[in-house]
């Protein structure tokens, strides 16, 4: 059974107020009673008549509601997204840290295989000057180490010198190639 406070449904408050007034009040107060009684729930469908009514409080208010909700949906993608963010930075700094480790293995891998090479071709070039040196008769290695000495002492002449020997020979090859580019022809 309903209170006579609950708010009534639109054209059932009259209906209602009717019926009392129908049963017959037992006096005059009785009967303002029930008129007071039927004057609220009027008052109060018209109320709820006129919010329902009221389109533009209505939409304001579903805006409103709206709004906050694409707000809160706004705010979750905004942390799904940094959070995103956050993962693919580690990601890339694991990459980087890893292509980094691969890197300098190969930096060593390289380094160790020069210095192998260099530790080869220095103990063929020592095998070769000893051949050289013992193959090359006293007076000639003599004067090889009297020319270095005074090329230690003096180097300037002694650059001049080697370059001009090294244009010499230049002139030299070019002349030889030309002889036998132009006897092909």
């Amino acid at each position: 059974m309903k209170d006579s406070n609950d708010p009534v449904e639109p054209g059932k408050a009259a209906d209602k107020a009717a019926g009392k007034a129908v049963g017959g009040a037992k006096g005059p107060d009785e009967l303002r009673q029930q008129i007071q009684e039927t004057r609220g729930q009027l008052g109060d469908t018209v109320e709820e008549l006129a919010a329902k009514a009221d389109v533009k409080a209505r939409a304001r208010a579903r805006g409103a509601e709206l709004k906050g909700k694409a707000s809160e949906a706004g705010h979750a993608v905004q942390d799904k997204a940094t959070e995103a963010g956050h993962v693919v930075q580690d990601k890339a700094v694991e990459a980087g840290h890893a292509v980094q480790d691969k890197a300098v293995q190969a930096g060593h891998v390289v380094q160790d295989k020069a210095v192998q090479a260099g530790h080869v071709v220095q103990s063929r070039a020592t095998q070769a000057g000893h051949a050289v040196q013992d193959n090359v008769p006293q007076p000639v290695r003599t004067a090889v180490t009297n020319a270095v000495q005074a090329g230690k002492r003096h180097p300037r002449p002694v650059l001049i010198a080697g370059a001009g020997v090294v244009v010499a020979a230049g002139l030299l090859r070019r002349r030889h190639n030309g002889h036998r580019h132009n006897g092909r022809h």
